[in-house]
C-alpha cells in the first residue's frame, strides 16, 4: 500500500515568500511522487477559529488555492480538495471529540499560552476570549489526518504535539472499538528554510513584515528595498549570516548562485545593489507564476473546478471509511 502523506494550508491570508519556501514548494515537489498517495487541503474550517470576516475567509482561499495552483500543483497524482466540501469531517470530528479526554485538551500548547496571557493581564478569567474552537481544535486536526489514514504529516516543530495528540486519539478509538485508523507520524523536514521578514523577525502575517508572493513588480520592489539592513558603508566587507536579503536569495538559488554572492559579500557589496540584484533575481523567476496566477484570480471558475475535482475524488475516501466508523460505534440500521 501507498504511503499517504497530508498537509492543510490555512486560509488566513495572502500566500508570501516565506509560506512557498517552507511549505509550497516542497509539497508541490511531493505531489509528483508516484510511490505515494498525497492529499493537501484549505484549512478553512481551521481559519474561522481565529478570523469571522467572510470576504477575507473566501478571498483568502482564492488566493491561496490560486498560488498552489500557479506554482505547480499535480492536481491528477494529489487530492487537492477545501475542508468544508468534507462533510465527513466534521461528523467525525464530533465522534473522535466524543473519544478525547479534556485533559488531554487542557495541554494543548495554543490553549495553554492563551490561559498564559489571561493570567498574565490578570483578567480575572483563564478562560477570557478562549472559544471551543480554539480549545478543541487538536480534535478537528485529527479527523482530517486520521479520516484520510495518512501515515506521514509534514509540520513544523510547534505543530509536533498535535500529531501526537492524533495518534493518542486514534489509538483510544482502536482500542475500544477496534483498528481502523492509522497512527500518523509527524515529519519533520529540518532543510526547509524559515525565512526572515522586512524587520528582520521570522516572516509572518502576524508581524504584518510579509513579502507576498505575487506581487506586482513596482511593488515587489517597492517592499525588497524596505528590508532591514545594518549601517555598514559600500566596499566594506559584510556577512552574510543573519543578513535577510542573503537569506532570501539563498533559498531561491543554486549552490553556484550562493558561492558568487558570498563573493559579493565578502567584497563589500553595498545594500542599494544587492536589494536590485535581488529583486531582479526573484521576478525573473516568479514572473511567469504570477502571471498564471493573476489569470487563475481573474478567472475563480478554473480554481473552483479544481477544488470540486479534488472534493469528489477525496469523498471516494473519506463517505465508505465514515461509513464503517458509524457502523464500528453502533450507528446502523435497526432492521
Amino acid at each position: 500500500m501507498k504511503e499517504t502523506v497530508l498537509t492543510g494550508i490555512q486560509t488566513s491570508g495572502t500566500p508570501h515568500l516565506g509560506n512557498y519556501v517552507g511549505a509550497i514548494r516542497p509539497a508541490i515537489e511531493a505531489s509528483r511522487r508516484t510511490d505515494a498517495r498525497s492529499f493537501y487541503f484549505l484549512a478553512d474550517y481551521h481559519s474561522i477559529i481565529s478570523s469571522h470576516d467572510p470576504a477575507r475567509l473566501r478571498q483568502s482561499s482564492m488566493e491561496v488555492a490560486a498560488a498552489w495552483l500557479a506554482m505547480g500543483l499535480d492536481t491528477d497524482n494529489a487530492v487537492f480538495y477545501r475542508q468544508s466540501d468534507i462533510p465527513e469531517i466534521p461528523e467525525l470530528t464530533w465522534v473522535l471529540t466524543c473519544m478525547t479526554a479534556k485533559g488531554l485538551m487542557n495541554r494543548a500548547h495554543s490553549y495553554k499560552a492563551k490561559v498564559q496571557v489571561n493570567e498574565e493581564n490578570r483578567t480575572g478569567d483563564p478562560d477570557k476570549g478562549i472559544t471551543m474552537g480554539l480549545f478543541s481544535y487538536p480534535i478537528l486536526m485529527a479527523a482530517d489526518i486520521l479520516m484520510f489514514k495518512a501515515h506521514k504529516i509534514p509540520v513544523g516543530k510547534d505543530q509536533i504535539q498535535h500529531i501526537e495528540m492524533a495518534r493518542d486519539i486514534a489509538a483510544r478509538f482502536n482500542h475500544h472499538y477496534g483498528d481502523h485508523f492509522v497512527l500518523p507520524e509527524a515529519m519533520i523536514d529540518d532543510s526547509v528554510a524559515v525565512l526572515s521578514g522586512l524587520d528582520g523577525r521570522k516572516m509572518s502575517k502576524s508581524y504584518n513584515n510579509t513579502i507576498p508572493l505575487f506581487l506586482p513588480e513596482k511593488k515587489l520592489r517597492k517592499l525588497i528595498m524596505k528590508i532591514k539592513t545594518n549601517s555598514l558603508e559600500p566596499g566594506e566587507p559584510k556577512a552574510t549570516e543573519g543578513c535577510t536579503l542573503f537569506e532570501i536569495f539563498r533559498a531561491f538559488a543554486t549552490e553556484a548562485e550562493v558561492a558568487d554572492v558570498k563573493k559579493r559579500y565578502e567584497a563589500g557589496i553595498a545594500w542599494g545593489e544587492m536589494k536590485q540584484f535581488l529583486f531582479e533575481y526573484l521576478n525573473e523567476i516568479l514572473s511567469p507564476f504570477r502571471d498564471t496566477y493573476d489569470r487563475l484570480i481573474a478567472n475563480p471558475g478554473d480554481i473552483e473546478a479544481e477544488l470540486i475535482k479534488g472534493r469528489d475524488r477525496a469523498r471516494e475516501f473519506s463517505v465508505p471509511f465514515l461509513k464503517e466508523i458509524r457502523e464500528a460505534v453502533g450507528f446502523t440500521p435497526l432492521g
